[in-house]
């Protein structure tokens, strides 16, 4: 059976291949008789886990996985695992149960994990952590000592919210300017409730303001308040006003009245209004946001009754809006939903493709618009459409195929752009995005910084980590220590010096004189290096035969069938159990970063190594090597599960 990704239901990963052993290897032999005349010692070397590596907000996802595991111990005795777990993920995300929710999980799709039977439920985990944080009523860490210096964050999406908490963490004053009336950005204007709940995304939102944030709603920077007044009483300023503006379709006829955005679509949506008059809707797209349109259409029907207490005459994006709370009666609506890429190369994720085909949608691959068809009227009857071929990103059209298919609206949501028009102009770097540098400094500015969508439309979890990175070079800006570069491996890593303070073992002050004998000395970490900043590490250096196959915990899903869609509004993702979420903890391989198999200490033929006593472990500190008795055979390095270990000593 096949689970999505390719991998049949019971693979696991096997060293030899039917027939073969291990007397085939070509180099065995040499291993053997060689073995102990090499000058090599084994050292640990910490790399980046590629499902970090992933992750666009930069989470320690390892780190959180172990505490799940029950391998890394809360540092505060009578501390939930839950809590430790949630702490860490504070420090590359603020949003935990909304990202586990919508984030399309880039960091599953480079677990290595895959190459034995199935990616971590890495998500899953995540939501379950962050769900469990908000109904124990965790709070956001404390804000450092205050700095003196105040910086302004312009657009309160995840990019803005996270860049807010970040910065006053560091101990700055922020002062948050947001055009809508409510804080959330995307979050709440462009994905649907039941996708992102609204209670767990206030509550996440609630934590990062209560830091004592001062925030500033219904102003539009730009119009109420301009960018030099920003310059004269902020130190800093970052940009995080995201790409509201959707991409029309580059075919004749666009512009009708009933053709819109996607972006307009569930902004409007989201703000409480529905359309009344479009009973076939087409929505050309093919990746998660075209999805939620079309979903979202299914949902609202097709509005065939006005109660008196509809609001006549608001005009929204060109149709007429009616409050959601009205009391109407729907009736279903067709959508169709078509992609220049066929059905199993679209963008959307599986799962949100399978629940679409379920709920009714009619999803077309493999054409491409080519004129929206309009009346008299200058309205939008139907769209004009032909079969295509890709290449790369560019459609062919197929002579010959050409066809129509009629509606009553259009859709496009085949990308955004930000709006920089009223007082921003000067920040437009070309083609509607301001343009950066390296460290997110705005290029051509003195103290503009800029993150999220309106730098490059992407993920919400990508805008988190911009908003990571440039709290970071601002921090340093603002001490005077200005950066130029970023570390190639840009993600929030794991720290052996900061896990060794947290548990008052701390190495001992070094006073830089000469030292005879460092191997005893307590000042340094021996025989460690960490390679995290520039190195990722590849499944090819782990040993996966240690692990056995192990079906992923899967989160469960209510269905919602065609019959059933309209009007439902409920969440569709079951979260895990606790004993599901340290499951899959269980199953991380902990790439990169012992995880205390003991696989080296019993297989070493030497017995050169052995555990770090104790009272002195910490996460990354379980064993050691004597180099008296080590000869270099390599053996510890070859049944490291999680590539840690690595001949070197010199190298």
């Amino acid at each position: 059976m096949d689970r999505g990704n390719g991998a049949p239901e019971q693979q696991t990963f096997r060293r030899f291949k039917t027939g073969e052993s291990m007397w085939d290897w070509p180099d065995l032999s040499q291993k053997i008789f060689q073995a102990d005349r090499s000058y090599k010692c084994p050292t640990y070397v910490h790399r980046t886990p590629p499902c970090q590596g992933s992750c666009p907000s930069g989470h320690d996802i390892r780190g959180w996985l172990a505490i799940a595991r029950g391998q890394d111990k809360p540092p505060v005795a009578g501390m939930p695992w839950q809590e430790y777990a949630f702490q860490r993920m504070m420090e590359a995300n603020p949003f935990p149960s909304v990202m586990g929710r919508v984030c399309p999980a880039p960091c599953e799709d480079g677990c290595n994990r895959n190459e034995v039977d199935d990616y971590v439920g890495i998500n899953g985990v995540e939501q379950y952590v962050g769900d469990w944080a908000i109904e124990h009523g965790l709070k956001a860490p404390a804000p450092g000592a205050d700095t003196g210096k105040k910086v302004a964050v312009i657009g309160g999406g995840p990019g803005g919210l996270s860049a807010a908490y970040f910065l006053r963490r560091k101990g700055h004053a922020v002062t948050l300017f947001e055009a809508n009336d409510q804080l959330g950005g995307m979050m709440r204007y462009g994905i649907p409730g039941y996708r992102t709940p609204r209670d767990k995304l206030a509550a996440e939102i609630g934590r990062i303001v209560d830091l004592g944030i001062e925030v500033r709603l219904k102003t539009k920077v730009g119009r109420d308040v301009s960018i030099e007044d920003l310059e004269a009483r902020y130190d800093a300023i970052f940009w995080a006003i995201g790409a509201q503006k959707g991409r029309g379709l580059p075919v004749p006829g666009w512009g009708a009245e009933n053709c819109l955005s996607g972006v307009e679509f569930l902004d409007a949506f989201n703000r409480g209004w529905v359309f009344s008059t479009a009973k076939r809707i087409v929505v050309i797209g093919g990746g998660d946001t075209s999805i939620d349109v079309a979903s979202v259409s299914r949902r609202l029907g097709h509005i065939t009754q006005h109660a008196w207490h509809d609001i006549p005459g608001t005009h929204t994006l060109g149709h007429t809006a009616h409050d959601v709370a009205g009391t109407i009666r729907r009736e279903g609506v067709q959508a169709v939903l078509t992609s220049l890429f066929p059905l199993d190369q679209m963008t959307a994720a599986i799962r949100e493709r399978e629940d679409a085909l379920r709920e009714g949608i009619d999803i077309r691959g493999g054409v491409m618009p080519v004129e929206i068809v309009v009346d008299a009227a200058g309205r939008a009857t139907a769209i004009k459409m032909c079969q295509c071929t890709m290449k790369g990103a560019t459609p062919i059209p197929v002579a010959g195929t050409e066809f129509e298919v009629a509606c009553d609206m259009v859709i496009s949501a085949i990308g955004q752009m930000a709006d920089l028009a009223e007082g921003l102009e000067r920040l437009d770097g070309g083609k509607s995005a301001i343009a950066i540098d390296a460290v997110y400094k705005v290029k051509g500015t003195e103290k503009h910084f800029a993150g999220g969508d309106v730098v490059r439309p992407n993920l919400l979890t990508t805008a988190i980590g911009h908003a990571r990175i440039a709290s970071e070079t601002i921090t340093h800006f603002l001490a005077g220590n200005p950066q130029d570069k970023r570390p190639k491996v840009d993600v929030h890593r794991f720290d052996l010096p900061q896990e060794l303070h947290a548990r008052g073992l701390d190495p001992q002050p070094y006073d830089h004189g000469p030292v005879r004998g460092t191997c005893d000395g307590e000042f340094a970490l021996h025989n460690y290096e960490d390679r995290s900043a520039t190195q990722v590490i590849a499944h090819t250096a782990l040993f996966k035969g240690h692990f056995p196959y192990s079906p992923r915990n899967k989160r469960s899903e209510r269905h919602v069938d065609a019959d059933a869609v309209m009007g439902d509004f409920e969440e569709r993702i079951v979260a895990f159990t606790e004993a599901q979420a340290k499951a899959e903890g269980e199953r991380c391989m902990s790439c990169g970063l012992c995880f205390e198999c003991d696989a080296c200490l019993i297989f070493c033929p030497q017995k050169a190594i052995e555990r770090v006593p104790k009272k002195e472990r910490a996460i990354g500190r379980y064993v050691t090597t004597d180099y008296k008795k080590c000869v270099g055979c390599h053996i510890c390095q070859d049944v490291c599960p999680t590539g840690y270990i690595q001949m070197g000593l010199g190298e």
